[in-house]
This record gives C-alpha cells, structure tokens and sequence, in this order.
C-alpha cells in the first residue's frame, strides 16, 4: 500500500534540489540560499538514523551533476558538514532555533569554505565575498525551513 510518509525525505530533498537550480533573476541570485544543505540539515538532525552521511554524499553527488560543477566537490562538503551534525545532533537538537541557526550558519560557511577550496585545486577561481551571501540567507532562513519541515514531518508522522 502506498504511503505518503515513507517518501516525505526523499520529496522533500527532491524540492531542495529543484529549487537549487531555479532559474532567478541576477540581482538576486547570489543570495540563494544553499537549499539541499540545508533541507539534509534538517534532517540528519530530526532523523540521524535515517539521513547521514551517505545521503548528504548521493545528493551532493546529484548537486555536482546539475551545477556542473566537478563530481565529488558538494559531495564532500555535504557529507563533512552532514558528519558534524549526525555526531553532535544530540546537543545541537537541545538548543533554540535560534542557536541552532548559528551553528547553522557556521557549517554553511565551513560547507562553502570546503567548496572553495576544492575549486581552488582544480580550477582558478579567486575569493570573492559575493560567495558567503548564501550564508546569511540560510542562517536567516533556518527557523521557517525548520519549522516547516518539523510540520511537514509531525503530520506525516515520519520516524
């Protein structure tokens, strides 16, 4: 029998993705927010058992494919950043929203500092500052993404 619970993950990481690659408008563009980070976030924290580390890396897998970037880049900085939280999530599911949207924000940063450095490897890329504005937008986004998949999650009854 078909239940909607069992693919709620699986749906919810498909929309990350898809919003991922959303077609935006220029000026705001630099400000998307890394949605796949932080929908397996979410996740790996509510749910450690069930999405970790090999999830974080199949997506960052698919990540590299549809960005074009080279294959292994997100997918090693999803799995570090996921690993992190899976070990900690413990202690990280104890404190605020708020808290919790710091420590955010670190981990996103140390994702992009991971991305770049990779591509600093393998291409010629420089810094530029414009590179840790999806940074700020997902610390400031995690309450609502929270929220809304702790919704999603308690109506669904996912376990």
């Amino acid at each position: 029998m078909f239940q909607l619970r069992h693919y709620i993950i699986g749906l919810s990481i498909l929309f990350g993705l898809m919003l991922q690659i959303m077609p935006m408008p220029i000026i705001v563009d630099p400000y998307r927010p890394d949605w796949v980070f932080l929908v397996i976030a979410y996740w790996s924290l509510a749910l450690p058992n069930r999405v970790s580390v090999g999830v974080a890396f199949l997506n960052g897998i698919i990540l590299d494919v549809l960005l074009g970037t080279p294959l292994g880049v997100h997918s090693l900085a999803l799995s570090a950043v996921t690993y992190v939280l899976a070990a900690n999530y413990l202690r990280l599911r104890n404190y605020s929203v708020w808290q919790q949207a710091i420590v955010i924000g670190l981990l996103a940063s140390f994702y992009h500092l991971i991305v770049f450095w990779i591509l600093r490897l393998l291409t010629d890329i420089n810094f530029n500052f414009e590179l840790l504005w999806p940074v700020l937008t997902g610390t400031l986004l995690w309450p609502w993404i929270f929220s809304l998949l702790r919704k999603v999650r308690r109506q669904f009854r996912v376990t």
